[in-house]
């Protein structure tokens, strides 16, 4: 009996046999034609999960002339000695005109001090280096180490490259021809659009529904036995990582666009994918004010009342909390005046810290304070109908408006409501 999974049992022995990365691996594919001509590069294999990286340096050992010595090193279980042991052993090789190609599993693990000890041993050509990581480049991988190498962008796989892969491991994989269960159609369908892209969530899947089918003497795997075995994948999303921001930001995205199932969609994804309800909902939040604001101040409402909820209540229920602020959230009058004003405001501060707060203005605590002139000519805004037709920003400033109100929802009121203060201020505003 095989105990491999069966990702490992039907892994590509040829650039042929690699799924869903012909820009890499097909007959003009840049990686085939560095190790079919000789001319190998540093690089860093970029992908989501189970796109085929570690399958990648495995054909690239495979076709390597004997030029080339191939090691590998997983920086999730070594450390920077095991490096120091790999670069002595390039410096060796490159005496007797040979050169060390060393896969770096996982790159992203090592830290900033880590990845800056690749910079001479790659830079002298004492090893080519080929770093493999799900986390984008741009964030984990040192910008000088970047420069140094080709960034390798590997596909995630589409739904037809899935089931492809799931046909052909039906047809080459011994255990699963022995175990006489037929597969119906529909199962290969939901399990490719149901693993993220990650071929190898699918395979080993399939594997485990074959090997329970098997176990209950069943020999036709249909979606019913499936459900049935209740075995299905999670998806690849994680509280950590691109996928993380991404969803995130599409959820933001589809609420600012207002689009509420779009903005439903993605919210479960992250819920299903274990994301802590307080994150979505502190989000909601801050949406309120930066894309909503004054257009309907019902909104920061809703949602700090659905992170109050949260709070009380926790998961499962809460999620309902969740799915009513973000409707809400996302049918609700758009404005980001507030940020905008926020924004022109704190660039003003910046430019002009130590401007003088005008004496009126200033708290007249002491007999001292008072004889300085400290809140004198102050007029009491409620002894003059509400407000007063006078400016309050320090002297130069006087002109300037940040707050710009929008023409959508109750923002147009706020702007009559403005209009009428400025009235009497045109010798110092300009609207």
């Amino acid at each position: 009996m095989n105990w491999s999974p069966l990702s490992e049992r039907i892994r590509p022995r040829t650039f042929d046999d690699l799924a869903g990365q012909e820009h890499l691996t097909g007959k003009k594919g840049i990686i085939r034609g560095a190790v079919e001509s000789g001319r190998l590069f540093s690089m860093i294999l970029y992908g989501p999960p189970g796109t085929g990286k570690t399958t990648l340096g495995e054909l690239i050992r495979a076709g390597l002339s004997s030029k080339y010595h191939f090691e590998f090193f997983s920086a999730s279980l070594q450390g920077t000695a095991d490096l120091k042991k790999h670069f002595l052993h390039g410096e060796r090789l490159k005496a007797i005109g040979q050169q060390l190609v060393l896969f770096v599993d996982e790159i992203h693990r090592l830290n900033k001090s880590q990845q800056d000890v690749f910079l001479p041993v790659t830079e002298k050509g004492i090893i080519i280096l080929i770093g493999a990581t799900t986390e984008n480049p741009s964030f984990e991988v040192n910008p000088a180490l970047l420069s140094r190498c080709r960034l390798v962008i590997l596909k995630q796989l589409g739904k037809d490259d899935i089931v492809g892969l799931m046909k052909r491991a039906l047809e080459v994989d011994e255990i699963l021809k022995v175990s006489g269960v037929a597969i119906s159609e529909e199962v290969l369908e939901v399990i490719a659009q149901s693993c993220g892209g990650d071929a190898r969530i699918a395979l080993n899947l399939l594997d485990t529904l074959v090997e329970s089918s098997v176990a209950l003497d069943r020999n036709r795997l249909d979606l019913a036995l499936m459900n049935e075995l209740s075995i299905m994948p999670s998806g690849r999303y994680t509280k950590k990582g691109e996928e993380h921001y991404d969803t995130i930001s599409a959820f933001i995205k589809s609420m600012r666009g207002s689009d509420p199932d779009a903005a439903l969609y993605y919210m479960m994804r992250m819920i299903e994918g274990g994301e802590d309800p307080k994150f979505i909902a502190r989000r909601m939040v801050i949406f309120a004010s930066e894309d909503i604001g004054l257009s309907d101040p019902m909104a920061l409402v809703i949602a700090t009342s659905a992170f109050a909820a949260v709070d009380c209540i926790g998961l499962p229920e809460c999620v309902l909390n969740l799915s009513e602020a973000a409707i809400y959230l996302s049918v609700a009058t758009k404005s980001n005046a507030v940020n905008e004003a926020m924004i022109a405001a704190r660039e003003r501060v910046k430019d002009t810290p130590n401007l003088a707060v005008p004496l009126k203005l200033r708290n007249a605590a002491t007999k001292m304070m008072k004889g300085l002139g400290y809140g004198k000519n102050y007029n009491y805004p409620h002894e003059s109908g509400g407000f007063s037709r006078e400016y309050y920003l320090p002297e130069g400033l006087e002109r300037e408006i940040y707050y710009r109100p929008g023409k959508s929802g109750k923002e147009r009121y706020v702007a009559e409501r403005l209009k009428t203060i400025w009235e009497g201020l045109k010798e110092y505003r300009e609207e």
